[in-house]
């Protein structure tokens, strides 16, 4: 009886398990990222990423990505530091490469040292397919953080039209800040009291005005940040009083630029009507010039007075720190695949930022686009004397220090030297817990 019994639980298992057999394994889906991505410059820029991340997800049938827009760059950290508290980092965010810095000092990226060893290639060879104007925002402590995704420069853009009428050659753009001064003095025009057409429009909006700020105080000869610390920034100096002033005359004195602090779009808008002749604006508003402007335009480098000098803008690719193995992997294969030269070139064509991979530049297309569009060539002229971009500790906030201020002086509240010494002071006072643990932290 006993072993009747045990066959019998023996025979019924048997066929419980050759049934389980014969039903089909559930397979795998593929891994699920999301992308978070800003739009910091006018454009189609959000239709350009649906397109991007479509052809991705055709093309790698184990990942499916999705493209989660996040407003400007600004909104993005915000936002992905939300997502990393709450414990549910994106996989991936096109990231203001300059709040890199200062989201490596607060444990909230992955190094990326360890993925690209994976590959089998060393972290000076991966780097070397970027200009290395864009490593220093790239790389912390030698180590990598994030990849050049899209990338710019401050350009001067011209109405050559507008420049022809007033008997200048837009060929020959100003070099100087005094040849400059004397462009937008002429192309400055009144009816009476009322002025009809700006020479000038620089914008200042928070993010953008202090982009603008290092603009001018480089080509002033200075230096917007100590670059390699976290912990200083150089607001209440010789270049930086000078290159404020400067900005100020343009209004108050010279009266070429309209009183007050516009933002980006209001700059692009005043351009495209022709109420500005001139404008100094990113690389990555180029394809919306290209696309809206009815007139003949120029681009060139932005003019100096000391010396020719713009910081880099833009973006790389960075994973936050808290994710998975399987979601790291996925999104190490999109990043690499955003970053190849055949898609920088083609992201460049479409959003008119420069291509970080310089083997973009060689690809068929780009050569085609570049003969047909040798404005493009312009920004990638300038890398030769391009900087980082301001990153320190709390980037954002002591940014900020400076903004309020200078955007005081634009809309005539505040002299230059006044506004600046209290924007050194209000940084300090931003940075003083940082120097603390670090500069100031003694044996």
């Amino acid at each position: 009886m006993l072993f009747s019994r045990r066959l019998m639980l023996g025979l019924a298992m048997i066929g419980t398990m050759a049934g389980a057999l014969a039903v089909p394994a559930k397979a795998e889906g593929p891994t699920e990222i999301d992308l978070f991505f800003p739009v910091p410059v006018d454009g189609k820029l959000a239709r350009d990423m649906g397109t991007l991340i479509k052809e991705f997800n055709e093309t790698h049938p184990g990942v499916k990505a999705t493209a989660v827009y996040t407003g400007s760059y600004d909104d993005t950290l915000i936002k992905t530091r939300a997502a990393i508290k709450a414990g549910k980092p994106p996989a991936a965010v096109i990231m203001s490469a300059n709040f890199l810095l200062d989201m490596q000092i607060e444990n909230e990226l992955t190094n990326l040292d360890s993925l690209i060893a994976a590959d089998g290639t060393t972290k000076e060879k991966f780097l070397g397919q970027f200009f290395p104007a864009l490593q220093g925002n790239a790389v912390i402590n030698r180590s990598v953080y994030g990849v050049p995704f899209h990338n710019s420069t401050p350009l001067l853009y011209i109405n050559a039209d507008k420049a022809k009428e007033a008997g200048l050659d837009p060929n020959k753009p100003p070099q100087t800040w005094a040849e400059f001064t004397d462009w937008a003095k002429k192309l400055t025009k009144r009816d009476g009291d009322k002025v009809t057409q700006w020479g000038i429009a620089i914008p200042c909006a928070y993010d953008y005005c202090g982009w603008m700020m290092e603009t001018l105080t480089m080509s002033n000869g200075g230096r917007y940040y100590n670059e390699e610390f976290g912990g200083e920034v150089y607001y209440d100096t010789p270049s930086m009083l000078g290159a404020l002033t400067w900005w100020n005359d343009l209004i108050y004195k010279h009266k070429v630029h309209a009183p007050g602090a516009t933002p980006g779009p209001a700059v692009s808008t005043s351009f495209i009507s022709g109420n500005a002749a001139m404008m100094m604006l990113s690389t990555g508003s180029l394809t919306y010039v290209r696309d809206n402007a009815k007139f003949a335009y120029k681009v060139a480098f932005i003019p100096r007075n000391v010396r020719n000098a713009v910081p880099i803008g833009g973006a790389s690719l960075i994973m936050p720190a808290g994710l998975d193995a399987d979601r790291q992997k996925a999104a190490w294969t999109l990043i690499k695949w955003m970053t190849s030269p055949e898609k920088s070139a083609w992201w460049s064509r479409a959003t008119g930022y420069f291509a970080p991979n310089m083997a973009a530049y060689k690809t068929p297309d780009m050569v085609e686009f570049l003969n047909k569009n040798p404005d493009a060539k312009t920004a990638v002229e300038q890398l030769d004397v391009a900087k980082p971009w301001f990153a320190t500790y709390k980037t954002v906030p002591v940014r900020k220090n400076l903004e309020d201020e200078v955007m005081l002086v634009l809309n005539g509240k505040k002299q230059p030297k006044e506004a600046l010494a209290a924007a050194q002071k209000a940084a300090d006072e931003t940075l003083k817990p940082y120097n603390a643990e670090t500069s100031l932290k003694l044996p």
